[in-house]
């Protein structure tokens, strides 16, 4: 990113600047988030310290709230790590020394560590609630927050009118604040971005020059190299090392190869490494005493290091082969797994595999992601109580720990966004987007071959974005225009914007927005005539003129009118048309180029795309689904859903569960699917349709005693990224499974061929707006 500690800063206008961060909260006494040095909080903070129950605030950490009531502890406190670890990230002191035990040791801090802290904590083990997000950007509104961070998100593409992070990021846009939002984990597959608003900062992920490394030493002293996380220390011990049929006396080889739940035998496997064809978090083998585990697979992510609980890697399946025929040559193999180490990757920075791609399925025409930030094995504060590796039985506690995400990705934008704002604290949220995106450093194309759908404007460049030269910004009147333009009504608008579209008008396209970059959704095969109106602020010097310089990949013309832009004063603004032309595109085919204004100090950076794509269409219009709802929220009340009265005798931990139509919905569905033979029934047989990746989304009952028979299917839906819900009846669940006994989950598997397709995505669209 090019943001050393030495970089220019003004200190007091820093201090001044207020991060809200809504997340699973924070861990107060981090020293990430210590106050001392620090003055009390500035005078147009209006908020308030309502952390709970042993929580307290401080002249860093100014503001606490929390939402979701079914915490056992109930207060802000983070007991996952995730948002402690965002938090920090986007404001947290310079901390030296700070460590995952002893691994990637060095200074941590955050982008703006002078910068003052609120917290609203929305999110809990169960998931974050729309309602919760909606209450909590209505109190950062209102407490006088200066920069919103979210590092959470749907799994799929929602509708505008039924995001809540896109309508309380509206309001916040409104008071002058810039959300930040991640892209979402779902890559490589294209449009899996689920940030698509345009006026969010939709931020995705790209690796760092620091690799987190595993070695592999075997017996006969050949030496493997391998992705991992790993903290502890075998001292360079060998272990016997099984593989296959050595591994389970219950299961087939494939299966033992696989390492598949219930198939590693503890007297087997105890004290012993465990090959696995296939990359999990050594779950079978931890719970069955393996002293580790390594993994062969060529997983798509294999570019991001897990932290394991216990010594583990991942080899691609070429190496691994290395390890293989070691096994079968030797009558007594072992080996050792080696702590990790940090080594140079020159290759950084490149977007990764799990970062989310565009293009943007709600508005094709705006480019999605925004922009890339630092996103793997990144080291940051941590909850204590969090559990390290998401492994249950691993009790490790860290203050301090690596994670990879575009959940790490995007605080790092906060930051750059704070940092812009302490030089520019009447810049607009659009303003401040803009610089991000017009002085990213450009990313390398043959490096990532998603190309602008994977990194957007490019790598961000704080430093350069605090002096842009040029901006382009968008008010509320114009993000109206667009939602009219793209097909919104005044009725789903209003919900958006509290606002309607103009009754008179020439409509327009989502082109017309003057958007930092431009793209094009155009038709297979037909020529390409494109114009993009803009109008660029001069806030650079008061006396200068700007040129323009185009590029293109050869299958596209750019022009521009006009190329040069005189400015006599600041805060002047100049309009411009961009054309672009091309005899046409093949299916599911991109074209790019380049628009730099520059006046020999600045340069202002556009990306241009146009394409075509046979996978892109817009989401069905769904019938809306009635979720809960605090009637005492002031957002709330525009949105129309309905308040379900609450079950008492419900357990909290049943999140979230499934309301009395969308329960029906559920049954109807499930019951369809036993005909159909895509319905396993039982928590181990849910558990096994998730770990062999043929599970659509999971249903449980919400009234099973014990509930934490389940609990771990949430946890393990999550990790697959595969939606789940609670019912209020095992009795009503196992009438729709087609048996007469209880039933407390179940699972409807994936058919490519099944009628049911179309029914089971709407409903999984349906299950995951309850969890975002």
């Amino acid at each position: 990113m090019g943001f050393s500690e030495t970089v220019k800063r003004v200190p007091t206008a820093e201090s001044d600047v207020i991060v809200g961060v809504i997340d699973s909260g924070i861990w107060p006494e981090s020293a990430s988030f210590s106050d001392d040095g620090f003055g009390p909080p500035p005078k147009k903070w209006k908020g308030v310290c309502e952390g709970g129950k042993n929580f307290t605030c401080n002249n860093k950490l100014i503001g606490a709230r929390f939402y979701p009531k079914r915490e056992e502890d109930e207060s802000a406190r983070d007991t996952i790590g995730h948002g402690t670890h965002t938090a920090s990230t986007a404001a947290g002191n310079i901390v030296k020394g700070a460590s995952f035990f002893e691994l990637a040791k060095g200074n941590a801090r955050g982008g703006v560590p002078s910068a003052r802290i609120a917290v609203y904590k929305v999110c809990g083990r169960g998931g974050c609630a729309a309602a919760d997000i909606l209450a909590a950007f209505d109190d950062a509104i209102a407490d006088g927050v200066d920069l919103l961070s979210l590092s959470l998100g749907s799994l799929r593409s929602v509708d505008f009118d039924q995001d809540p992070i896109a309508i309380g990021s509206f309001h916040a846009l409104q008071n002058g604040i810039l959300t930040s939002n991640s892209a979402g984990n779902s890559g490589p597959k294209p449009q899996t971005v689920v940030s698509n608003a345009p006026w969010l900062l939709t931020v995705a992920a790209s690796s760092t020059d620091r690799r987190l490394m595993d070695k592999v030493v075997l017996g006969n002293g050949k030496t493997t190299l391998g992705n991992g996380v790993n903290s502890f220390n075998l001292n360079g011990t060998k272990f016997p090392v099984l593989y296959g049929e050595n591994v389970s006396r219950r299961c087939t080889i494939d299966r033992a190869r696989l390492c598949d739940e219930f198939c590693v035998d503890r007297s087997l496997v105890k004290g012993k490494i465990v090959v696995c064809d296939k990359a999990t978090r050594g779950e079978e083998p931890f719970f069955n005493d393996a002293i580790g585990t390594i993994m062969v697979d060529d997983s798509p992510r294999s570019d991001v290091s897990l932290i394991y609980p216990f010594p583990a890697t991942q080899l691609s399946k070429t190496t691994g082969l290395i390890v293989k025929s070691y096994i079968y040559a030797t009558k007594n193999p072992v080996a050792t797994i080696l702590k990790t180490e940090s080594i140079k990757d020159s290759e950084a920075p490149v977007v990764v595999s799990f970062s989310s791609r565009g293009p943007n399925r709600i508005v094709p025409d705006i480019i999605k992601p925004d922009i890339s930030a630092p996103g793997v094995d990144i080291l940051a504060a941590f909850s204590p109580m969090g559990v390290t590796s998401g492994v249950a039985g691993d009790n490790r506690s860290a203050n301090y720990s690596i994670l990879s995400g575009t959940s790490m990705s995007c605080p790092h934008a906060t930051g750059a966004a704070a940092y812009v704002k302490t030089f520019h604290p009447d810049w607009s949220p659009s303003a401040i987007k803009s610089a991000l995106m017009t002085t990213a450093t450009t990313m390398n194309a043959t490096k990532n071959p998603d190309g602008e759908f994977a990194y957007g404007s490019g790598h961000i460049d704080p430093v350069k974005a605090a002096n842009p030269g040029l901006v382009y910004e968008a008010l509320k009147d114009d993000y109206v225009k667009l939602l009219c333009d793209i097909g919104y009504d005044s009725s789903r608008v209003k919900l958006i914007a509290n606002s309607s579209c103009p009754e008179s008008g020439t409509k327009g396209t989502a082109r017309d927005l003057n958007y930092p970059s431009m793209g094009a959704f155009v038709g297979d095969g037909k020529p390409i005539n494109l114009n993009f109106t803009r109008t660029i602020t001069n806030v650079g010097s008061s006396n200068s003129t700007y040129k323009a310089t185009v590029t293109s990949d050869g299958r596209i013309k750019v022009t521009v009118k006009p190329d040069v832009l005189s400015f006599k004063s600041l805060n002047e603004k100049k309009s411009f048309v961009v054309n672009v032309v091309g005899d046409g595109l093949q299916l599911d085919d991109t074209a790019t180029g380049s628009l730099v204004w520059s006046d020999g100090v600045h340069s202002v950076r556009s990306p241009i795309v146009a394409y075509t794509n046979f996978l892109l269409l817009f989401l069905p219009s769904l019938k809306p689904f009635h979720i809960s709802i605090p009637a005492s929220s002031k957002t709330l009340a525009l949105l129309g859903f309905s308040s379900i009265a609450k079950n008492e005798a419900v357990n909290p931990k049943a999140y979230p569960l499934a309301d009395a139509q969308l329960t029906i919905t559920i049954h109807d569905l499930i019951q369809q699917a036993a005909n159909y033979k895509q319905l396993k029934k039982g928590a181990n047989e849910a558990t096994k349709t998730l770990n062999r990746g043929i599970s659509e989304f999971v249903v449980m009952a919400a009234d099973t005693e014990p509930l934490e028979i389940l609990l771990h299917l949430p946890l393990l839906a999550e990790d697959k990224n595969v939606p789940y819900v609670f019912v209020p009846s095992k009795e009503a669940l196992g009438r729709a499974c087609g048996v007469t006994r209880p039933v407390i989950a179940c699972s409807v598997t994936s058919n490519e061929g099944s009628q049911l397709k179309s029914q089971i995505l709407q409903l999984k669209d349906a299950i995951e707006k309850l969890l975002i």
